[in-house]
């Protein structure tokens, strides 16, 4: 099948499902529409397995009922933000009684940064913590962040410097059997002033490192407004064996696939077709209803 077809094939699927990137309708009535039709197998796409981040959608309910309306669509996994000031009892409990993975969560954010050699012990104690609550929620993924600019420093210094604590925190993971998911950010739209960014250097950082359980969170909305070419990227760096997760978002705007420039059916395709079978994480904020979003998002699974 040609690009050609295959882009109108995706045309005409969006078109029976009722929906378009450019579409005026508003949200209620495609909630209208979705009364009469079951929404309960949305989520269960042929090919990807998506994990829906709890912290951008549904924001308006109580953080537990949005893993219940994760559930209620179909998806088969959730995933969140930090884990500190949560109830994971409450988390591991309903997540479990309805068949519902956390693919992963942040162990470790922006600040204080990795990148700063004081704050290594503080950082390998909070990965031992960590890994408890991973085990608590049966959650085999965590995200970790490098931090942002430490003034006075080259950005060569800060990368050494987050080598330094991974490889301090690596036996942690590895005892535990949780990996630690390394994210790369953008300095061009969302995280100007961050010391991490594209895959060059976190694919040299994980290699450096050496361990089954660091690899990278390979965030394609953030490597798309980075460096672009995003299928190559991506095989180079699944070839490389440091891909540990995915995440999406279209660009601009952070929504879901769909709504902007990234075509996400051969991106997602070059995933599955390069052997990446694990989560994608829907990290995107819904552009209306989520029960439009979802469906946008399995569109992105055809192909």
């Amino acid at each position: 099948m040609t690009q050609k077809q295959n882009l109108f094939n995706r045309r005409q699927f969006l078109a029976a499902s009722g929906l378009t990137a450019t579409s005026g309708l508003s949200a209620s009535l495609y909630a209208a529409g979705t009364e009469q039709e079951d929404i309960s197998k949305i989520g269960k796409t042929p090919h990807t397995r998506f994990a829906v981040n709890v912290e951008m959608w549904w924001k308006k309910l109580p953080f537990i009922d949005r893993i219940r309306k994760t559930a209620s669509l179909g998806f088969p996994a959730v995933e969140f933000w930090p884990y500190k000031n949560k109830n994971i009892d409450e988390i591991a409990q309903v997540s479990q009684s309805l068949n519902v993975e956390i693919a992963q969560f942040t162990a470790w954010g922006f600040t204080p940064g990795m990148n700063d050699p004081k704050n290594h012990k503080a950082f390998v104690n909070t990965i031992r913590e960590s890994c408890q609550v991973a085990k608590k929620l049966k959650c085999r993924k965590m995200t970790v962040v490098g931090g942002n600019d430490q003034p006075g420093m080259t950005q060569e210094q800060m990368h050494e410097n987050i080598i330094t604590a991974l490889k301090l925190a690596a036996p942690i993971a590895e005892d535990a059997n949780v990996m630690m998911i390394l994210e790369p950010m953008n300095i061009r739209v969302n995280h100007k002033g961050h010391c991490l960014y594209g895959s060059e250097a976190p694919i040299r950082i994980c290699k450096e490192v050496n361990s089954s359980h660091v690899k990278i969170n390979w965030d394609l909305y953030h490597m798309q407004i980075t460096e672009g070419d995003l299928c190559r990227h991506m095989k180079e760096g699944f070839d490389a064996g440091q891909i540990g997760y995915l995440q999406l978002a279209d660009n601009p705007g952070r929504n879901e696939p769909g709504t902007g420039e990234i075509y996400y059916n051969r991106v997602l395709k070059e995933a599955f077709d390069i052997g990446y079978k694990d989560y994608v994480g829907l990290e995107c904020t819904p552009i209306g209803d989520e029960i439009v979003a979802a469906k946008r998002v399995a569109a992105a699974d055809v192909w």
